[in-house]
């Protein structure tokens, strides 16, 4: 395909994707408990033909500042992620405006978990489920499957309930690493050679800096308010530290750091880092017009949800920086809620050999490497940057057209 060819095609599908309305938009609000929160189901067309049907699958999303407008966006990003993915859920979004931490906490989410229930897939609804997003806990699983006297409602269950362990195991954070091996060889660089730099150590960056260091990369620098800013690593990654990292260990990783030779900064500074990949795993828009031009990575691999701004990776790409947007990198756990939905290893086997958390990760790693390479691929043949490549295999994945 020439690059005019490609423009023409992809406009067409944005214009198609852009003029979609969500499938399904439910809020719920209980004035008595203070309950406020919402499900958006975006599209399912990807999907209409797979082992669930018409189903919309994303994570739950808790913060005070929640909006609906926020959920659209994350449902619309679900949506484009899924599909890339290839698996047979749509893109869909929940999410609670509130303080997990706050007092009181449990019951409000138990009662969100009841209300919406009925748009459940497993009561015949078009929603796949809750799940793990900002603002989660491992608590949260075990009150929803309580409330709703069912183990399906919810994906990212530890692997005693019949799930992938998908936080303990980082399943999300080793596609990422994947993405960002698999990109380092299509450019003929080894992973060994290549220095790393994490912004946010939860449960995202944790895990990218477990696979990427697993994969030869050399953690160089991360960031994160609760270790107390941007540290320069200026020994191996391993050990102690390490363990504190890779366990969310935020106090004891703060100890190892100020213990050692390593050398604190300001928070942001991991940002304009001169490394191989940064990899922005805390939030949105961390990278955006106003800071693109101090970004010092050869490239960016997107571990949270849209870290760059779209003007942001049109900028990158202009000035030769490779961006792997997060809808190709990061879909690890969205492959992980589908095998915990549609695998046939039974529980019992599950809890024996963790079978379902090794199909998951192996899906995980397969799916995001091919994607990585057949964009990548797309995006030398066309002559335009990977991003929008990306965003070309996502539509025509939308639309069934792939």
């Amino acid at each position: 395909m020439d690059r005019i060819a490609f423009e023409d095609a992809l406009q067409s599908y944005e214009s198609r994707f852009n003029a979609m309305e969500p499938e399904l938009e439910l809020t719920i609000r209980d004035p008595e408990m203070g309950v406020e929160g919402w499900v958006v189901v975006w599209s399912t067309l990807s999907c209409k033909d797979g082992p669930l049907g018409r189903v919309g699958k994303g994570g739950t999303r808790i913060h005070e500042h929640m909006s609906m407008d926020e959920l659209r966006m994350l449902a619309r990003t679900q949506t484009l992620k899924n599909a890339a993915a290839g698996i047979g859920t749509g893109g869909a979004k929940s999410g609670m405006k509130d303080d997990p931490s706050s007092e009181g906490f449990e019951q409000r989410y138990r009662r969100f978990a009841k209300l919406v229930a009925p748009v459940l897939h497993e009561n015949g609804g078009p929603w796949g489920g809750f799940g793990y997003d900002i603002g989660a806990h491992p608590d949260h699983c075990t009150w929803c499957c309580d409330e709703l006297d069912s183990t399906r409602c919810f994906t990212g269950k530890p692997v005693e309930m019949g799930g992938t362990d998908y936080d303990v195991e980082g399943i999300a954070g080793l596609g990422v690493a994947v993405a960002a091996r698999t990109m380092l060889e299509e450019t003929g660089r080894s992973p060994s050679s290549a220095t790393i730099a994490v912004q946010g150590v939860g449960a995202m960056g944790a895990a990218v800096c477990r696979y990427a260091t697993e994969h030869g990369m050399t953690v160089r620098y991360i960031a994160d308010p609760r270790i107390g800013g941007c540290w320069r690593i200026e020994t191996e990654f391993d050990g102690s530290l390490a363990e504190a990292i890779i366990s969310m260990d935020f106090e004891g990783a703060r100890t190892e750091l100020e213990n050692g030779p390593h050398i604190c900064t300001d928070l942001d500074d991991v940002l304009v880092q001169s490394v191989d990949v940064l990899f922005p795993c805390a939030v949105q828009y961390v990278i955006t017009s106003d800071n693109v031009d101090t970004i010092a990575a050869s490239a960016v691999v997107e571990g949270a949800n849209n870290p760059c701004t779209m003007d942001a990776r049109m900028e990158l790409a202009s000035r030769g920086v490779t961006v792997i947007p997060d809808f190709i990198a990061n879909p690890g756990g969205a492959i992980a809620a589908y095998v915990e939905l549609v695998s046939e290893i039974s529980n019992e086997e599950n809890i024996q050999t963790r079978a379902k958390v090794a199909e998951a990760k192996a899906f995980t790693e397969k799916t995001v490497a091919d994607n990585v390479k057949q964009a990548m691929a797309l995006a030398d043949e066309a002559g335009v940057d990977l991003t929008r490549a990306g965003l070309y295999l996502s539509y025509q994945r939308v639309f069934g057209e792939a």
